[in-house]
């Protein structure tokens, strides 16, 4: 079985079956189960379900809808879309650069599928691992207070290389972004100069134009799919009340009664899921009020989010993750950024800057948890996060964080990190992998492998696989919120896998570190190091033939045993 038309890998088992709608798998899927005692005991119970996994085969067309098109990620995207279509090069000072989607996982990682007959590590492209959407056939539309078009909006941004830049500033001066809804209550003041570009009237009428936006962008370009993903500036936290918006029916209400807190980004949502779209938030505000939660919920339309996790907050994720499992005890994080684009100009005032704090700040919330050994029920480590905004640095963004640690003896290790960050750069792959995975799991089911009759059953709505690209992962009612980064990596992978036919990374690597030619059919392979080198290692039955490929300093000495390793 070959996953994808282009795939370099083909799945021999009998556990995987396609025809022309479905992949279909079966899969064991293994979990434990803990239960706590009245006298504290942890009784751990292994399970097993049994489930077939299905994946439409269907590739759809489809469209991404951007709110904030003309800012820094908009203009960034679709530039990057035009010149990886066109496989554009063009000349900087270090020599000739070509157009690539590095910083994506989808179309610039690989994925561990097994190992070979020489016992390496093999690897595929994520991407032919499933049909997904091909980059250079999405189309993009959006919405932005700004009325310029894409070409100006482009050279406003001041991200991308000139040379770059003049290659494609016609295609896009021919995009103009949709009006957008501009409420100053909810972000700062200092972007009152841009708002040349806005929908007037109730919230009611602003939300039914927006629909009236995506039926129309759906009939012009004869896409199959859209997703809806929010880019544009951070706003500030909305309330939260009874009678306002803690159910889907309190925030219809409110929005007939054109509520203040009914935020702009919510009125896209509610737009969006109205229209059966997927919607993403890639900013830190609660767009996703409880009963907006209820809303998609009810409407089975697939919502996810909060805020891109691209660059400081990623790092910190795989640092608190590796401290704490290392038994090492973080007790203080201080994380100061400063940064010059219009997002740094938004985050100035104190409300915005507010929301961006809360989301940047629970990062480490699941891996302190996951110790008790090093912090008591109510430990945490002092967490500060500042954000300043500097012109001249414009979209490089500066990070700077110290890391102190408690370590053993009443010792103290600290870290500190400098961190340049071309911030639309790291964001806009983010969206496109968010685009690709949310289009993916909208095709993917489970159902019961022993009941003929069980229905399938696609992801809940609140679609917290994304959770990787998300600073502050949104989840399911119940859930637990899990930011590590290697976890989080690792939920995308299995499934992805599970889907045809594979188990999920285990890393035991057994055969490696028994001899398995004693128990098993397996030739007797081996890897073993010399000199600390990795190296393979080929022993004959008598012992007499040993083979070493890998490099050393000097002399190698190479013991062997009866077995020759």
């Amino acid at each position: 079985m070959k996953p994808t038309k282009n795939s370099t890998l083909e799945v021999i088992s009998p556990k995987v079956q396609v025809d022309d709608e479905f992949i279909t798998s079966d899969y064991d899927y293994q979990t434990s189960h803990v239960k706590r005692t009245a006298d504290g005991q942890l009784q751990v119970h292994p399970q097993t379900t049994a489930l077939k996994i299905r994946t439409g085969r269907h590739v759809p067309k489809l469209g991404v809808m951007l709110v904030g098109w003309g800012g820094n990620n908009g203009s960034t995207l679709t530039a990057a879309l035009e010149a990886n279509r066109r496989q554009l090069k063009w000349r900087k000072r270090t020599g000739v650069q070509e157009a690539n989607w590095y910083g994506s996982i989808t179309q610039a990682s690989t994925v561990f599928i097994g190992s070979d007959e020489a016992g390496g590590d093999v690897y595929v492209p994520m991407k032919e691992l499933l049909p997904m959407v091909e980059p250079d056939n999405i189309v993009v539309d959006g919405w932005d207070i700004s009325g310029l078009h894409l070409g100006d909006a482009m050279r406003r941004a001041k991200v991308l290389d000139v040379a770059l830049q003049d290659q494609i500033y016609d295609q896009l001066a021919q995009l103009r972004p949709r009006p957008s809804i501009y409420d100053p209550d909810f972000i700062a003041a200092n972007q009152s100069d841009r708002a040349d570009n806005v929908i007037r009237g109730t919230r009611l009428e602003q939300y039914e134009q927006i629909r009236r936006d995506i039926r129309d962008f759906r009939e012009r370009s004869g896409v199959d799919s859209v997703i809806v993903l929010w880019t544009a500036n951070t706003e500030r936290f909305a309330d939260v009340q009874p009678g306002l918006n803690n159910t889907s029916q309190e925030l219809i209400a409110s929005l007939k009664a054109n509520h203040a807190e009914v935020s702009p980004s919510t009125i896209f949502a509610m737009a969006s899921i109205a229209e059966g779209c997927t919607y993403i938030n890639g900013s830190p505000q609660n767009t996703f009020v409880p009963g907006l939660i209820q809303l998609a919920e009810e409407k089975n339309v697939f919502i996810a989010g909060d805020d891109f996790k691209s660059g400081q907050t990623k790092i910190k994720s795989v640092l608190v993750d590796f401290l704490v499992g290392a038994g090492i005890k973080p007790v203080s994080i201080a994380s100061y950024n400063h940064l010059g684009n219009n997002d740094g100009k938004n985050l100035s005032a104190p409300q915005q800057f507010r929301s961006k704090e809360i989301s940047k700040s629970n990062v480490v919330d699941d891996m302190v948890a996951s110790n008790k050994l090093l912090y008591g029920p109510d430990e945490h480590p002092d967490h500060v996060v500042v954000i300043k905004y500097v012109p001249y640095v414009g979209d490089s963004k500066r990070a700077m964080d110290e890391y102190t640690s408690e370590i053993m003896m009443g010792g103290h290790n600290t870290l500190v990190i400098h961190n340049t960050c071309e911030d639309s750069l790291l964001a806009t792959p983010l969206i496109l992998d968010l685009v690709i995975l949310g289009e993916l799991s909208s095709r993917i089911q489970l159902s019961s492998a022993e009941r003929e009759s069980a229905p399938w059953v696609p992801f809940k709505p609140v679609l917290s696989l994304l959770s990787y690209l998300c600073k502050a992962p949104l989840v399911p009612q119940g859930s637990q919120v899990v930011n590590s980064l290697f976890r989080q990596r690792a939920a995308i992978e299995n499934i992805l896998r599970g889907c045809i036919g594979l188990p999920p990374i285990s890393h035991l690597t057994l055969e490696q570190r028994f001899d398995f030619s004693t128990i098993t059919n397996e030739p007797p392979l081996k890897r073993t190091k010399i000199l600390g080198q990795p190296c393979s290692v080929e022993s004959a039955p008598n012992g007499k033939k040993v083979h070493a490929n890998g490099n050393t300093n000097g002399s190698a000495k190479l013991a062997t045993n009866g077995n020759g390793h």
